[in-house]
């Protein structure tokens, strides 16, 4: 068994409405809470470093599964959005809903389009960071598979 520590230095000089900085490798930034959660919106924020990190780790498992398969791809986006509820006081990170679009090459078959949409799902399931949330953070998948040229066919 191999361990990877990863290290992060966080400096916070103010109060709450204040901004601080982290750094980890190459991540480097201001922090601040949200405008839509009454902060000054400075750098980025947890939630959306947690959206960033869940959306990042599953296309990058998805582009690692399609290429062990061999499946030929054109192109690969995704949309994600993270969905946080506050309800008297309580701030809870409810839903992460990912919308990736597997663009196959132009001569994909019907196999090649079906295997696309079971990587899109298998990948979710076998991402370290959706692992890692699984049973606190409902994680919804939409993935829309095309061959180039063509427009989205979605399940």
């Amino acid at each position: 068994m191999a361990e990877h520590h990863f290290h992060l230095h966080a400096n916070w000089p103010g109060l709450r409405n204040d901004f601080g900085e982290i750094e980890a490798g190459n991540l480097k930034t201001k922090v601040s809470i949200p405008p839509e959660m009454d902060g000054p919106g400075v750098g980025t924020n947890p939630d959306e470093m947690l959206l960033g990190a869940a959306a990042t780790c599953y296309i990058i498992t998805l582009a690692a599964m399609m290429e062990r398969s061999k499946l030929q791809k054109e192109n690969l986006t995704m949309e994600s959005e993270g969905i946080v509820d506050v309800t008297r006081g309580v701030i809870t990170y409810k839903k992460i809903i990912h919308q990736p679009l597997i663009e196959l090459k132009s001569d994909a078959v019907e196999k090649d389009i079906e295997l696309a949409h079971t990587l899109a799902k298998k990948a979710e399931s076998s991402c370290m960071i959706s692992r890692a949330i699984q049973g606190n953070v409902e994680i919804e998948l939409h993935a829309s598979v095309i061959k180039s040229g063509d427009s989205p066919s979605l399940r």
